[in-house]
Formats: structure tokens, C-alpha cells, sequence
């Protein structure tokens, strides 16, 4: 039976809004630069081999802020290049400050009704996130942060994703066994192996459809997440 459910944040509970794509896109426009929203897209594919690179190569980009500051100009600066788009100009720095603005983030619709459900049931919920320290700001901007009583945050706790020391610091908040808890992310390579390795049931998120083939768990929406733990149970 599962007793807690452990989510990412970024791309499973919270969002720039309206979407990453269309953020970057509104102040290239700002900053006198037109792109199709298509070519932002597939530029914005660099975000996902970012993360992937830095857990290769051991980088901890969440643990302070100027890891993360330059973490995310690198992101900008190629993706910039990929649009045909200068990047020494400070164009860079105006996307970070875009992306660091509270404003510009949003709960995606499911996830209030999942975290009412799951409290009307009483299962516990709590986050698991590679994320900077101001999530924790970020959370009661977006009036949540009280529904997740366990907040494991990298850029709080020195670790990160997909290193299994920080699920099992969240399993150790919750005082559960891997067994009766979920985790619930987009990223199959930082949110279903690791998890999986521990014990817990993994879901993936796959809002975006990228990830069909995936042969565990997966929805495309939120609300679909506690039949899904039914029929896994």
C-alpha cells in the first residue's frame, strides 16, 4: 500500500509560465529577436542534455548560486547559438533574470486536485527536487509549499539527483519503507532508476509525450496518478 508520494518539481509540479519555450521566446522578442516557437522548442532540448552532462561529469549545479548561475548561462549560451543568436551581449543575463523571477512560474492545473486527493486519503506527499534554494520561495509564492511536510531540495541538502543519497534522505524524512512510497518525476534517467533502485514505486510524468516507448509506469496527466497506484498496488 502506498502511503506517501514523493514528486519532482520542475516539468512535474511547477512550470515557467506559459511553458520554458515560450518564456525564452517572449523576451528574445522583448530584446528585439524573432524565432519560430518550433526552433525554440527543439533548441530547448539542450536543457535535458545539460542535466545529463553535469551528472556524468559530477557537477553540482543546485549547491550554490553562482554553480547555478553558471550552469544556466552555459544553457542559454547554447541554446542561443543553436537560434543563430548572439550570447555576449547580455542577452544571456536577461533569460537568467527571466527564469529566476517568481512571476514567470506556475502550478501546472493537475496538481492541486492530486494533492487534495491524496490528502483526502490520507497519503502523505513531499518533494524530491535538483532545484536551487529558492524553491523553498518559489513553493510559498505558489501557496503550496504547507502541502509537502517533506522537502528534500539540492540546493539545501549538498546533493543531488540521481545520486540515491537524496531519496533515501526523503524515505528517512517520511519514516516509511521504500515499498510503501512512490516518486513521481519526467525524467526517467534522475526519477525512475534511482527511486526504482531503492524500492519505490516510480511514475513517470510524460506531459510532452517524449518517452512512449517507456515500458514502467506512466501518465500524461496528474490526475490519472492514484489509479495508476491503484492498478500497480
Amino acid at each position: 500500500m502506498i502511503r506517501a508520494v514523493l514528486f519532482d518539481v520542475g516539468e512535474t509540479l511547477v512550470h515557467p509560465a506559459p511553458s520554458f519555450p515560450a518564456l525564452f521566446s517572449q523576451v528574445l522578442e522583448r530584446e528585439g529577436h524573432t524565432r519560430d516557437d518550433a526552433d525554440v522548442l527543439a533548441a530547448s532540448a539542450v536543457v535535458l542534455e545539460r542535466f545529463s552532462e553535469a551528472s556524468r561529469e559530477r557537477e553540482a549545479w543546485t549547491l550554490s548560486p553562482e554553480a547555478s548561475r553558471a550552469f544556466w548561462i552555459d544553457v542559454y549560451e547554447r541554446m542561443l547559438l543553436s537560434l543563430d543568436l548572439p550570447s555576449a551581449n547580455g542577452l544571456r543575463e536577461t533569460l537568467y533574470t527571466a527564469f529566476t523571477d517568481l512571476d514567470n512560474y506556475a502550478l501546472f492545473d493537475d496538481v492541486r486536485p492530486v494533492l487534495a486527493s491524496l490528502r483526502d486519503h490520507g497519503v502523505a506527499a513531499g518533494i524530491v527536487s535538483n532545484f536551487e534554494a529558492w524553491l523553498e520561495d518559489l513553493l510559498v509564492h505558489l501557496e503550496v509549499r504547507d502541502e509537502f511536510p517533506v522537502r528534500v531540495i539540492s540546493g539545501l541538502e549538498g546533493m543531488e539527483k540521481p545520486d540515491l543519497e537524496i531519496y533515501a534522505l526523503a524515505l528517512e524524512r517520511l519514516g516509511l519503507p521504500a515499498e510503501q512510497v512512490a516518486f513521481v518525476g519526467d525524467n526517467p534517467e534522475f526519477d525512475i532508476v534511482p527511486p526504482m533502485a531503492l524500492g519505490m514505486t516510480a511514475v513517470l510524468i510524460d506531459r510532452r509525450e517524449r518517452h512512449a516507448d517507456h515500458d514502467g509506469i506512466r501518465i500524461t496527466d496528474l490526475r490519472d496518478l492514484p489509479r495508476s497506484l491503484e492498478e500497480a498496488s
